[in-house]
This record gives C-alpha cells, structure tokens and sequence, in this order.
C-alpha cells in the first residue's frame, strides 16, 4: 500500500490557528445586518415615489352606494344559562373577604388534608372487588402477586444482610 505524501499545508496544518466559529458567525450576521439596511434604504426610497394616500383619494372617484336588499331585522335571540353555574359563582363570591381575597375555610382544608393521606377512591369498585378475589380468567388475585413481592423483598432482604455480615466479619479479622 503506497503512501500519500503529504503536502505542506497538511504537514503544518497543526501549527495554524483554526478559525473561531463565533467570529465566523459575527461576520455572517454582520453581512445580513449590512444586506436589510441597504434594503430598508431602498425601501424608504421607494416610499417617498410612491404618491400619498390623499393623491390616491382625489385621483379615485367617491363610489356612489348602489340600491340593494336592505338587511332584515330578527327577533331577539335568547340563550338559556346555566343556573347552576350562577349558583356557584355567587358561592365562590360568598368566600371573599373585602380586598378580593379568599377567606380561610377550615372544614375544606381539613378535607383536603385528610384526602391527601387517604388512597385514591376506585373508579370501577367493581373490578377492583374482581381483581382482589382473583375471578377474572387468566388474572392472579391481588393477595397472590402481594404474597410473591413479599417473598421477593424477604430474600433480598436476607441477601444484603448477609452480604454486610461477610463484609463486617471480614474487616473484623484483618
């Protein structure tokens, strides 16, 4: 296999400073900044050619309205609204004090602090009653899948202890 030779600007080409990616792109947006002045220029440039609006109304002649079917007059739509919806802004209103600001209620906090601790309610207690009990063909009852993740946990348990017991009785007869 024959080699290349390489040429000098390959041979130094570790000596050359490489080029800044950052100056690179300053020069860039500096060319576009350059290119949208000249154009806002030209623009501005045309603007002032261009005749003024008032040049445009006097040279277009007033459009005189033309006689067409005049817009018939409808009775009064009405739309039914929710009482209930009003019934509970006025008791969202009733929980503000005079600046605007919701009052203290304790009952709702203590709701809310209970239900933060309690488990989600079921939305199918049915089919949590199926599942505990295991009658759904081809699904393992509840009390089963707990009974093997306790086994699971005993054995690591029992595992990672006797682990650090070695690791104790080992560094205890050195």
């Amino acid at each position: 296999m024959a080699r290349k030779p390489r040429s000098k600007q390959g041979l130094f080409s570790w000596l050359r400073r490489r080029p800044d990616p950052i100056d690179e792109r300053k020069r860039d947006l500096t060319r576009q900044i350059e290119e949208l002045e000249a154009r806002i220029k030209s623009l501005g440039n045309q603007a002032e050619e261009t005749p003024s609006l008032e040049e445009i109304e006097q040279a277009i002649p007033a459009a005189s309205p033309t006689p067409g079917p005049q817009p018939t007059r409808r009775d009064p739509v009405f739309e039914t609204v929710s009482q209930g919806r009003l019934h509970e802004l006025q008791k969202r209103a009733a929980h503000l004090n005079q600046l605007g600001t919701q009052k203290f209620d304790l009952p709702a906090a203590w709701q809310r602090l209970t239900d933060q601790f309690s488990s989600p309610k079921a939305t199918n207690p049915k089919l949590v009653d199926l599942l505990a009990a295991g009658s759904l063909q081809g699904m393992r009852p509840l009390r089963y899948e707990r009974r093997i993740a306790r086994r699971r946990f005993l054995l690591f348990l029992f595992g990672l202890l006797l682990l650090l017991w070695g690791l104790f009785a080992g560094l205890v007869r050195n």
